[in-house]
């Protein structure tokens, strides 16, 4: 299989109100795995129909390995395209065994050579002894494994995956995930996964683009979204986040937390990012101390929620399972790394709540000539 690099370009697709796409692009590397993250109705899976050419734009272009596939009055047709599509649901045919599933998207003419069906089994990590079996004799994982050689059997250039872990529990979910990762690997194909889950996005991808209100606002690689996010809602949709009032001055920025130094520059009323692993405890014997309201173990770690002395805010921290303090004990506070600010809104003079949530809320970091590209 040869891997095949997706270009998207001012796409906009509608169905007769505001547009759900509103000239978006994007950019996939020759088998690159890339994860379009974000909450349900932002146009996540009408990106991939419009791919997959089961939807027509109303604007754009889409062109895979240079070949365009829509633009103008050009729209190549869902078959034509070698692009393999696995739902949510794995949409399997309940009167088809595993073989006949696998094999239903080749030509009639090649449907008969179940040969190739236990490579394909093996490839996303099933035993051939399942080839026989219908969905209704399959797990979760199973049978979303299945579609996967499905969509793999035509050998696609291209797969877009349409949140097909999110009905799986946890532990199945990460095993078919890593099986779908190998798979994909294995065959070079180029990867799109739509998904509104943060870790699996994260962990899944080279790439994550992540998108609200049918237009992405950051694109880059997972440790860049994470760890420098282009606005507080993106950083917030990635991860617990908390964010306090401060004064930046250059490369430091005062809030309650104290002086902490800046990963990029700030001057002036900002909020300050600080994620739950950034906030490290201590002996009380440091200059800040807080109190420890609740504790939330999950064994390997666990989530502390702290309140300040002379202050409203309550503070989070993530600590390591073996290091869990107990509720009332007092503990010292410490933030070693430097930290993100963003602009901030000051409340209004009549009153009303100032709270960044609006357009300017998306213009990018303090020290960022611009906000997270469309494309």
């Amino acid at each position: 299989m040869t891997s095949a690099g997706i270009v998207i370009s001012e796409l906009t697709v509608g169905y007769g109100g505001p547009p759900v796409l509103d000239q978006v692009g994007l950019r996939v590397r020759p088998g690159g795995t890339t994860a379009v993250l974000g909450p349900s109705g932002s146009g996540k899976t009408t990106l991939l129909r419009a791919l997959a050419g089961f939807v027509r734009p109303t604007g754009g272009r889409i062109e895979v390995d240079g070949k365009v596939l829509t633009s103008g009055q050009t729209m190549i047709a869902p078959e034509r395209r070698g692009i393999g599509y696995v739902r949510q649901d794995g949409a399997l045919f309940p009167h088809l065994d595993v073989t006949g599933n696998v094999l239903f998207g080749l030509p009639r003419a090649e449907r008969r050579r179940a040969t190739q069906v236990a490579p394909l089994l093996e490839l996303v990590g099933l035993s051939p002894d399942l080839a026989r079996r219908r969905p209704d004799q399959l797990s979760g994982g199973q049978q979303q494994r299945v579609a996967l050689a499905r969509a793999l059997a035509r050998e696609p250039a291209v797969v877009l995956l349409d949140e097909p872990f999110s009905s799986l529990d946890t532990a199945l979910r990460a095993a078919t995930r890593e099986a779908t990762l190998t798979a994909l690997a294995e065959r070079g194909a180029t990867t799109i996964l739509v998904t509104h889950d943060q870790a699996e996005a994260l962990s899944f991808a080279d790439q994550v683009a992540v998108m609200f209100d049918g237009k992405f606002v950051q694109i880059g690689s997972p440790a860049d979204v994470y760890g420098s996010p282009a606005t507080p809602q993106v950083g917030s949709f990635l991860g617990d986040t908390m964010l306090l009032p401060g004064q930046g001055a250059g490369p430091i920025v005062d809030c309650e937390l104290g002086t902490l130094t800046l990963a990029e520059p700030a001057t002036g009323d900002v909020l300050v990012m600080i994620r739950p692993e950034q906030l490290v405890l201590e002996e009380p014997s440091t200059a800040l101390t807080a109190r420890v309201v609740s504790v939330a173990y999950h064994g390997p770690d666990a989530i502390v929620r702290l309140s300040l002395s002379n202050s409203t805010s309550r503070l989070v921290a993530r600590v390591p399972g073996h290091r869990v303090p107990q509720p009332d004990d007092l503990v010292g506070l410490a933030v070693p790394h430097a930290v993100l600010a963003f602009p901030s809104h000051r409340r209004p003079a009549d009153g009303t709540e100032g709270a960044p949530t609006g357009p300017d809320w998306r213009n990018g970091r303090v020290g960022t000539a611009s906000a997270g590209s469309d494309s």
